[in-house]
């Protein structure tokens, strides 16, 4: 159980530090202060929980009551903050892309972790028999943070117009809620998790988007 418990743990911690980073750099090229990259990074790690908490009654959501993902989120931030402040250069360079690269793997492990965390808190909360809901609190926890982020920096969700975002949460979470009547439930989050990770992966591979109804 420890066991379980520390690999979760550092799952979730992957995620947080990827989705901070990620809040933080959107912050960064809008040209933010220093207070306006903290909230955007920590809001981006932390916010898809809060609004999951919300929901289920859950108040003060955890992140108030046990913020150690708020905590790693800042250190995230912060370190993020002085890499870019010293380094102007590596916004314009090809580190940037290297950066993204490993970020975007980040990012789906992290995505995976708290769809899944999303739908487990939500069956331990009694509501395991409304699938719908379930599935709706894990993609709520995996994008809630970057839909808030996005919201914050005026600019149009990620989640609805690139690389199938919302869409392989969504997939993963159906996985894993109807999976778990079925087989043990650490499998079952293992195969929702990992089918998370599996879509985020090879949509931005290979630039996977939904159609629109207009052509470009």
């Amino acid at each position: 159980m420890e066991l379980q418990f520390s690999l979760l743990f550092f799952v979730e911690a992957i995620g947080t530090i990827a989705f901070a980073s990620s809040g933080a750099m959107v912050a960064i090229k809008r040209q933010l202060d220093l207070l306006g990259v903290i909230v955007l990074g920590v809001t981006t790690a932390v916010g898809g929980g809060m609004l999951r908490d919300i929901i289920i009654g859950n108040v003060p959501p955890n992140l108030f009551k046990d913020p150690v993902y708020v905590l790693l989120a800042f250190i995230t931030v912060m370190i993020l903050f002085v890499i870019v402040r010293r380094n102007q250069k590596i916004l314009a360079s090809r580190s940037i892309e290297m950066y993204e690269k490993v970020m975007n793997i980040f990012d789906a492990v992290g995505l995976g972790a708290f769809t899944v965390v999303g739908i487990d808190t939500a069956v331990l909360a009694g509501y395991g028999r409304y699938h719908f809901l379930i599935i709706f609190l894990g993609v709520i926890t995996g994008v809630g943070g970057g839909l808030l982020r996005d919201i914050m920096a005026g600019e149009t969700p990620y989640i609805l117009k690139k690389h199938v975002y919302a869409c392989a949460s969504i997939t993963g979470a159906v996985l894993y809620a109807y999976l778990q009547d079925y087989m043990n439930n650490d499998a079952a989050m293992l195969i929702g998790a990992g089918a998370v990770i599996l879509i985020r992966i090879l949509a931005t591979r290979y630039c996977w988007n939904l159609p629109t109804a207009t052509k470009k």
